[in-house]
């Protein structure tokens, strides 16, 4: 007697996580949670973003902003994501600040990525590294004869020009619309930007890590330079660039928000673990 006929159905979809990067941990991240199964869903800000990770079967991408706490409410209704994971930029409160309150408020996992310290050596880092607690602290500092490199974002870089009393301002500013306008808004000219792509991770055949940012300082006769201590590839180069060339390095702490309390990477993929 012949029996019923077997009806194989397709294979379950992996689980998802909804993974909120930018060009330096997102694609590595990426790369590691899709070895462990996982199926993603990463939001990035801009299409230049998006560009420097991988096509995979697995992988989804979402470009731009998400504006307000609803639009986080709405990825979360539609994707139901197993986590959520903040690997948003330290200084990236906003965004940080919305998932924690979303996340928490709807009972949805979510994990931080915690940044590793750039420059905590014993020596202290390179040499004359100052370490601010905000902007504000350009105020109290003699830049009279610096020719200052401004690398914080565009964002910030009217409250920066305002505290400084610097010889001479330029900037590093991302190569999107938005910011030269703020650029431009903050007081400075074409002749004072540079609007170059997030580098991402280094690539076969490019510039060795440091080799742009060192002809921008030599280009622009830069003594000194404002960054942020972000903990990831940007933070590591000024530090390096500052210790070649000799050049004054002003360095914006991390502010105080969700980020603080996050895991680093080999913490949070052993929490996540395998799909």
């Amino acid at each position: 007697m012949q029996g019923e006929p077997m009806h194989q159905g397709l294979a379950p979809e992996p689980p998802l996580i909804w993974l909120l990067a930018g060009t330096g941990d997102g694609p590595p991240l990426a790369a590691a949670l899709l070895e462990r199964g996982w199926r993603l869903r990463v939001s990035v800000v801009s299409a230049a973003a998006a560009r420097m990770y991988a096509p995979h079967p697995q992988l989804a991408l979402r470009v731009g902003d998400l504006a307000d706490d609803a639009a986080v409410a709405q990825e979360l209704e539609q994707h139901r994501p197993r986590w959520v994971v903040d690997a948003t930029h330290p200084f990236a409160l906003r965004i940080s600040e919305r998932l924690a309150r979303v996340c928490g408020g709807r009972g949805q996992p979510l994990l931080r990525l915690r940044r590793p310290t750039v420059g905590a050596d014993p020596g202290g880092g390179p040499a004359r590294c100052e370490r601010l607690a905000g902007l504000e602290a350009l105020a109290a500092l003699d830049l009279r004869s610096e020719r200052l490199l401004l690398a914080i974002g565009s964002r910030h870089l009217p409250q920066a020009i305002a505290a400084s009393n610097a010889r001479a301002h330029v900037a590093r500013i991302l190569d999107r619309p938005s910011s030269l306008q703020l650029a431009l808004a903050a007081g400075l000219s074409d002749g004072q930007l540079a609007c170059l792509r997030p580098s991402g991770a280094p690539q076969p055949g490019a510039l060795e890590p440091g080799a742009l940012e060192r002809a921008l300082c030599r280009r622009w006769c830069i003594t000194a330079v404002l960054c942020r201590a972000g903990g990831g590839r940007s933070e590591a180069i000024w530090h390096g660039v500052a210790q070649q060339l000799g050049l004054r390095l002003l360095l914006l702490q991390r502010p105080s928000g969700p980020c603080a309390d996050g895991l680093p990477l080999e913490p949070l993929l052993e929490m996540l673990g395998h799909a």
